[in-house]
């Protein structure tokens, strides 16, 4: 891969993230600092104490494959912050099973538009310019969701195995996650993991959409080379997400006290160790899940995408995500890229 002026990033870590078939994410240490890691846990908490069952419409946030959100308080959430609740959050008879605080899978999807301590490190942080200019994988990136997600104890919901751009669609597909550990994570919390070298060899083959008879589901994808039997078998394990492939090997986060150990299963071997507040970066295309949380403990996490703009990718009037004409998705640089290394990368 040629060489570049970086701002942010060392060449390894960029290499990485492109051309290593292992993991196709990349972990940035010390990205936000203690302090700014405690800012956003503790307005984290205050938008939890915010939260009024009253006037809330008790909709609950689900990743099965058949039963989604469909309803207008989650397709209109682009440009509000709104609160999502946990598939076991609310009882047959309607009310809370638990304490408030503790009923909230995650709120979203505006944070980083309409929550100055969000913003700051979304859109007005000068290091995130510089890692998506020395990653070079968008030429006009724009961002269009964020969310805190809390995996509430013992019922924190598992997030089964899925890429990104399934549900941020783009023609070309170029979805790319922003992920922030704000607390301790660990295997019985819903630590996340990742499917290596998944980016290589997974097309999208469907995407998250509007449903014209309302609500929401999946619908296929159609490949330029959907005739060759390595993608036709590929695009089926793609669209068996949802489901436990026990043979796959991930690799886990395991994150310690104020640590998290980038871990791994099977044959596997490698390991780093990714400090709470580090960023890691994840492929729109590569497969990653987390596991229900089981402890009691919760496990905060800031996270938020980026998608390029027109001329270079078209996002897709289906996607259940949708700019509106007073608030359109914000860039994220001054000006766009001359040119990307994702364009030539696979």
């Amino acid at each position: 891969m040629a060489q570049q002026t970086l701002e942010y990033l060392s060449q390894d870590q960029v290499d990485l993230f492109y051309r290593d078939g292992y993991a196709s994410y990349i972990k940035i240490p010390g990205f936000l600092s203690k302090d700014e890691v405690d800012s956003l846990l503790a307005r984290s908490k205050q938008l939890l104490d915010q939260f009024d069952p009253e006037s809330h419409p008790l909709t609950k946030f689900t990743t099965s494959d058949h039963d989604h959100v469909g309803d207008e308080y989650f397709l209109e959430s682009g440009d509000k912050i709104r609160y999502f609740l946990e598939e076991d959050a609310v009882g047959a008879d309607g009310r809370l099973t638990r304490d408030k605080t503790k009923t909230i899978n995650k709120i979203g999807h505006g944070l980083h538009l309409l929550d100055s301590v969000f913003r700051k490190v979304t859109l007005e942080n000068e290091k995130l310019r510089s890692v998506v200019k020395d990653l070079r994988f968008h030429h006009d990136p724009v961002a269009l969701q964020s969310m805190v997600i809390f995996k509430q104890p013992e019922i924190g919901g598992a997030v089964p195995e899925h890429n990104d751009s399934t549900f941020l669609y783009t023609s070309p597909p170029t979805a790319l996650g922003f992920w922030i550990p704000l607390e301790r994570c660990t295997p019985s919390n819903g630590a996340l993991s990742f499917l290596p070298g998944s980016h290589l060899t997974t097309p999208i083959a469907k995407r998250f959409v509007r449903l014209a008879r309302g609500g929401t589901g999946f619908e296929s994808v159609l490949s330029p080379d959907s005739s060759k039997p390595d993608v036709q078998e590929a695009a089926k394990q793609s669209l068996s997400i949802g489901q436990t492939v026990s043979e796959r090997n991930y690799i886990l986060e395991v994150c310690e006290p104020g640590e998290c150990v980038i871990g791994c299963h099977g044959r596997f071997s490698r390991r780093s160790l990714c400090i709470t507040g580090d960023l890691v970066l994840i492929h729109g295309s590569v497969l990653h899940k987390s596991e229900r949380n089981t402890s009691s403990r919760t496990r905060y996490a800031y996270t938020f995408h980026m998608i390029d703009s027109p001329p270079y990718a078209k996002y897709d009037e289906k996607n259940w995500l949708q700019p509106t004409q007073s608030t359109p998705f914000p860039k994220v640089l001054d000006a766009p890229l001359k040119d990307t290394i994702s364009a030539t990368a696979f």
